[in-house]
């Protein structure tokens, strides 16, 4: 498959991931022991670094932006086990995560092949 397929897989699940972040803890499922705006700082802010060099499809940033998804692929399970009535919730920022590591990992591997030969 082409490398525009996989960096589209990668930015779907991040951007899916920022969207669900904001959403999960700013309407769906606030948090009850902390104002929601401190969640979505310290959830949604480090989403943000990566966002500009992802954009522009720089190899570097998607594989650097791989040690963000497993902390959010962390914080999914840890909600999956720890948090029922949000299970569902984080079944979803899991399969997102996945997309975006996924769709990252392919889509470095492919551009560094590209330029060697």
């Amino acid at each position: 498959m082409r490398a525009t397929v996989w960096k589209n897989l990668a930015l779907t699940g991040y951007f899916g991931t920022f969207i669900l972040i904001v959403a999960w803890y700013g309407w769906l499922s606030p948090p009850t022991r902390l104002p929601a705006i401190y969640a979505l700082l310290a959830l949604g802010t480090p989403l943000l670094l990566p966002l500009r060099g992802l954009l522009h499809g720089r190899p570097y940033t998607y594989a650097w932006s791989l040690f963000l998804a497993l902390g959010y692929a962390t914080h999914a399970l840890i909600e999956v086990y720890s948090t029922p009535t949000d299970r569902g919730l984080a079944v979803v920022e899991l399969a997102l995560v996945l997309a975006w590591f996924i769709g990252a990992v392919v889509y470095v591997r492919q551009r560094s092949t590209c330029r060697a030969h």
